[in-house]
């Protein structure tokens, strides 16, 4: 996520009280009361109380916590399925709690589509007809909407399952046409309550990743509820994670993990593999020296002697990664009489982006105990990983 990023929603001071006495409930909350505390005194549930965050246009943003922590009632609050007892709700300029009924449905037609935990597909109707119904219902026309749903039925890997019945897709296929009927609607927020609980675990995690690639190919902002923190960790951009309908943390996997609010969250993590959080990024030093391509192999033996090197990166001079030379072969070539380090340079060395998990960089180190290159999407050069400095990492956020 961009620190440019436009803000889709901002959502400010958001309660909901459920009961006939919101108002009491609220004085007491004010008073500094929490939720067991009003429930035993007014018979009130404090469901959601002040909750106040921002989602930026094409996020993936994960509300998480345990059951009866708020989320699912959060969500519902969005496009008021539940109606908010105190708070605004802000999308591309309009206050949803302040909208009359026709706003209202109007909106939701705009800016919401939903996806549920139990896929709500209807087994009379095709992977097709499902997938139209919402166009259907707003009354879009036949022709554009057949169109709209099968663009929709192909993004999400279900090309030429048009005419079959639900009952004859797996749990995962039929999560897929629920998650198409949400994208033929375009609307400009997609809500997934629990999308993929349902569905057993070797399939949750394959959704999981249609996700996040459907995410980088159409940047749709979209929160996803969940309860699974692996989950959160796995596919969110920022986590939000809530406790008896406050918020707790806001924050990305990266912040929470290693930075605990409080002892509640540090307890919620406990546990997690930081092997698999932690990237090359977080444990990548600078290079101490490298060639450029146009030096000689002499020049080179001097760079390597002056550093304490046994290889050095070659580079362009705007950083891009060209090869590794030996200090034995340039030897060789200045023996050799060579004028350029161009016949010696390789690249038998490994390389990864500063996103790559730590867990995948253990085995890349090989008998030589060679550094990993770390590039940019450019291939520019941003610094490199000793083996040393991924158990120090790793050690470190251990003991934080």
């Amino acid at each position: 996520m961009s620190e440019s990023q436009t803000t889709k929603i901002q959502v400010r001071g958001l309660s909901k009280v459920f009961g006939s006495q919101p108002k009491k409930a609220l004085e007491l909350r004010d008073q500094g009361l929490k939720r067991p505390e009003i429930l035993e005194k007014t018979g009130q549930t404090l469901g959601l109380s002040n909750i106040s965050f921002d989602v930026k246009e094409g996020e993936l943003l994960v509300i998480m916590g345990l059951s009866g922590s708020g989320k699912s009632t959060l969500i519902r609050c969005l496009n008021r399925l539940i109606e908010p007892t105190e708070g605004d709700i802000i999308i591309d300029g309009e206050n949803i709690p302040k909208l009359n009924e026709k706003e209202l449905l109007q909106c939701r037609r705009r800016h919401f589509s939903m996806v549920f935990q139990n896929f709500a597909l209807f087994p009379h109707r095709t992977v097709q007809n499902n997938a139209e119904y919402g166009l259907e219902i707003r009354g879009v026309d036949k022709a554009e909407r057949t169109q709209k749903a099968r663009d929709a039925l192909k993004q999400v890997g279900l090309d030429g399952w048009e005419d079959a019945m639900p009952s004859q897709l797996s749990g995962g296929m039929q999560q897929r046409v629920g998650l198409a009927r949400a994208l033929a609607n375009d609307s400009s927020v997609l809500l997934m309550d629990e999308a993929f609980s349902a569905l057993d675990p070797l399939i949750r995690k394959d959704m999981q990743q249609e996700l996040l690639e459907l995410q980088h190919r159409m940047k749709k902002t979209t929160i996803f509820i969940t309860h699974d923190l692996d989950e959160a960790l796995n596919i969110g951009d920022r986590i939000i994670l809530l406790k008896d309908g406050e918020i707790v943390q806001i924050g990305t996997p990266e912040d929470i993990l290693t930075n605990p609010a409080d002892e509640y969250v540090a307890r919620f993590i406990e546990g997690v593999d930081m092997s698999r959080i932690l990237t090359a990024r977080h444990a990548m030093r600078p290079v101490r020296a490298t060639a450029r391509e146009d030096d000689g192999p002499r020049t080179v033996l001097r760079k390597l002697s002056e550093n304490g090197l046994d290889s050095i990166y070659v580079t362009t001079r705007e950083r891009k990664l060209l090869g590794l030379v030996d200090a034995d072969a340039a030897d060789q070539a200045a023996k050799d009489g060579e004028q350029s380090i161009k016949a010696i340079l390789h690249d038998d060395f490994p390389r990864v982006g500063p996103d790559e998990p730590l867990n995948n960089l253990f085995a890349m180190f090989n008998e030589k105990s060679r550094p990993i290159a770390v590039v940019d999407e450019n291939q520019r050069l941003l610094g490199v990983v000793v083996k040393g400095a991924v158990l120090a990492e790793l050690a470190e956020s251990g003991e934080r």
